[in-house]
């Protein structure tokens, strides 16, 4: 009786193991240069090639190797994220979103802060793009309202997406929000509870979110011919320390204001924690309305009012334009406008009388 060992070869024309692009280029009958081309999605091929390609990677359960799409792609599947942004809460709500759009592919996101301010700023983009050669990058605010970053993505050659309070460019490169439209319908919210006297936390200087949600805080108080002191307005930069000392601020006013409007949740977080240690009871005694709808807003006491920022649908959109033409999406293209909206809790009331 004979037997077949396990240092035996395999009979011959049986493959083990998984398919390799060599057995791909032999079925379909062309080179591995050929099937490399269908897999990187050249132009450079008749339809019936492509098909007939395709047809056999299907039949085989072909997976390409990324390593080598890398290669010869000349870029790595990586998404990057560029930021300089000091809400937490923010960059990891965009990671969220960003690794939805990434499950079910070879890629990988890649995380790079750098600082706005520093004079090495453009060098250090370079450097990460130039190194880590990301198949595309998605840019937060404020980075993402500087035009030079966007045209050294370009001349590298590095696809890229700006996520923004306001249209920065076109269509294929940009998700934005209406926050200007947003803060104005909040703070018609107080508006109609009786608050004239309301004050604002702005965001840091430099940010275009900054300069659009204090817009619509303007916008509102000309719609409702309020004309308020300049002392009710104070700066911010998204943090809760910087809530807490902007609010001392407005509360040692007298008369203070009735309502707050925070440009984020942290800082409105902030003004809850200084009226408390004032014995200021929110909302009776003081209204507070935030943005962003972070999951601070339903964990502090009373819940909070604010404005929900789809950040994380904005984000996911972003990763999904840059992977469009990978991933050979839909017909449908991914928004570029995302619409945000008042929630509301229980830190609003009507205005104190007196």
């Amino acid at each position: 009786m004979s037997s077949i060992s396990d240092s035996d070869p395999p009979a011959a024309g049986r493959r083990t193991g998984k398919p390799t692009i060599n057995d791909v280029a032999r079925l379909s009958g062309v080179s591995k240069k050929t099937v490399s081309r269908v897999i990187n999605r050249s132009p450079l091929l008749n339809d019936e090639t492509r098909e007939r390609v395709q047809k056999v990677i299907r039949e085989l359960g072909y997976v390409p190797n990324p390593q080598a799409r890398a290669l010869a792609l000349r870029t790595n599947f990586l998404i990057g994220l560029i930021h300089d942004n000091p809400n937490a809460q923010m960059v990891l709500n965009v990671q969220q979103g960003i690794l939805e759009a990434l499950q079910g592919t070879d890629f990988a996101m890649v995380v790079r802060p750098v600082d706005r301010g520093a004079a090495s700023l453009m060098d250090d983009v370079r450097t990460f793009l130039e190194r880590q050669r990301p198949y595309g990058v998605v840019i937060l605010p404020p980075l993402s309202e500087n035009d030079a970053i966007a045209r050294l993505c370009n001349e590298v050659g590095c696809r890229y997406v700006r996520m923004g309070s306001a249209v920065l460019d076109d269509p294929d490169h940009m998700v934005a929000s209406n926050d200007r439209e947003a803060v104005a319908e909040a703070v018609q919210y107080l508006y109609i509870h009786g608050h004239k006297m309301i004050g604002l936390i702005a965001g840091p200087h430099g940010f275009r979110s900054a300069a659009e949600r204090r817009r619509g805080f303007e916008d509102a108080l000309r719609t409702a011919s309020i004309k308020l002191p300049r002392s009710l307005i104070a700066e911010g930069n998204y943090t809760f320390e910087s809530g807490i000392a902007a609010a001392e601020k407005l509360l040692d006013l007298s008369p203070r204001p009735t309502a707050i409007f925070a440009s984020n949740d942290e800082m409105a977080a902030g003004i809850v924690h200084a009226a408390r240690e004032r014995g200021i009871a929110i909302p009776d005694d003081l209204s507070v309305i935030g943005f962003d709808d972070t999951p601070i807003a339903g964990h502090i006491w009373p819940p909070l009012t604010t404005v929900r920022w789809p950040i994380v649908s904005m984000a996911r959109a972003a990763a999904l334009k840059l992977l469009a033409g990978e991933t050979g999406g839909g017909d449908v293209p991914e928004p570029s406008l995302f619409l945000s909206r008042l929630v509301k809790r229980a830190s609003v009331a009507f205005a104190p009388k007196g």
